[in-house]
């Protein structure tokens, strides 16, 4: 039977709205009232994007602005105006938000929670980024909702293995205290942060910092932590191993797109891992569509199927029963991974795509009724 989720959500994000952060009373206990049949699990993670703004709580449009990208990643002089007309295929059932509302946040960590999903993995873009001013929010409000919180580390301006070290120390020391603060109840209690196109750091330069030798390491230090590469290529195989980082994940919910990402291989590479004592994390998605900021980009388009596709990339990751999983995600809109609901909407010149014949939140349901036959034993 499904969750009566406007009942529920309306009742808790009343309860919700009324916790700000910044209050350690006020973090003491979760939620009340969470119900015990929206159980979840710290081993499914899900990628979060907090650079959304509107002009409401921050004077202008943030990413619903999106612009046009040229195959070489440069930006057109097009863009989208945000408010109806959004750089998105699909269009979000509650209209544009702020990643800074509370009343947001606290919607999308029901919505988490009711996807099964225990872990938020945030896109974090530097300390002074519009994405780190959404973080204490975000914590709060996953610490309300049981659920924790870990980093997936973009390329921030100047970003370098040095300081990638130095983003673990700031948020390590900014966060760690706080009780949603994602720690694994395996592999020695660390921290977990996922690093984006880690390949594209010089191998030698991540030795410094994720070997127990490296000149900067965070190896035995208070800033150790499970540190996860991207893989892209075949090859990066042997960077991962050599760079010193703790596993790998795939990220794109586009099967065929890399060799990483590609499910036909991850029984090959769920075999490495385990001979070479390393993580694998594949990531599964519900579909993917960018044509809308990349128009020259169909080739790449996944159809959602009515859940199908995405019920494929999970029989694979169940084939292979990984420690982890990664879910590509809960709202990149501009691709078209987001599980987040999305709402019938036109506009002059364009009809969104939505999730229809199924209903606006058949995603979270999707995602749920995919993990209530994985392995582990989901946790209340």
């Amino acid at each position: 039977m499904r969750v009566p989720i406007l009942i529920l959500l309306s009742a808790i994000l009343v309860l919700a709205a009324g916790c700000g952060g910044g209050n350690d009373k006020k973090l003491e206990e979760p939620i009340s009232g969470l119900p015990e049949y929206l159980p979840r699990s710290m081993d499914f993670h899900i990628f979060y994007y907090a650079w959304y703004g509107t002009p409401e709580f921050d004077d202008e449009y943030r990413h619903w602005n999106h612009a046009v990208l040229e195959p070489d990643g440069s930006r057109t002089d097009i863009s989208y105006p945000g408010g109806d007309d959004i750089g998105s295929n699909f269009y979000p059932r509650n209209g544009c938000y702020s990643s800074h509302d509370p009343e947001t946040i606290a919607r999308h960590c029901f919505e988490i929670r009711l996807s099964g999903a225990g872990v938020i993995c945030v896109s974090w873009w530097g300390q002074g980024s519009f994405s780190n001013k959404s973080v204490p929010g975000i914590l709060d409000a996953a610490w309300r909702h049981g659920l924790r919180v870990d980093f997936h580390i973009e390329p921030f301006e100047g970003r370098t293995a040095a300081a990638t070290r130095g983003a673990i120390a700031y948020i390590i020391d900014e966060y760690g205290d706080h009780p949603a603060f994602y720690r694994t109840d395996r592999f020695g209690e660390k921290p977990m942060f996922y690093v984006y196109d880690s390949y594209l750091i010089d191998v030698d330069d991540w030795k410094m910092i994720l070997t127990p030798g490296g000149a900067n390491t965070i190896r035995g230090t208070e800033y150790d932590a499970l540190v996860i590469g991207l893989l892209v290529e075949e090859d990066h195989l042997d960077f991962i191993l050599d760079g010193g980082f703790d596993g790998c994940y795939t990220y794109f919910a586009i099967d065929g797109f890399t060799w990483g990402s590609t499910t036909t291989n991850w029984q090959d590479i769920a075999e490495w891992a385990l001979d070479n004592e390393t993580l694998f994390i594949p990531c599964i998605g519900p579909g993917y569509d960018d044509t809308r900021i990349r128009p020259w980009n169909a080739v790449n388009r996944r159809d959602r199927d009515r859940g199908e596709y995405y019920y494929a990339m999970f029989v694979e990751t169940h084939r292979i029963q990984p420690s982890f999983i990664g879910i590509t995600s809960f709202n990149e809109w501009h691709e078209g991974t987001q599980i987040e609901p999305a709402g019938a909407m036109s506009i002059e010149g364009y009809e969104y795509l939505d999730y229809s014949p199924v209903p606006h939140d058949f995603y979270l349901h999707k995602t749920r009724s995919l993990f209530s036959n994985y392995k582990y034993t989901f946790s209340h």
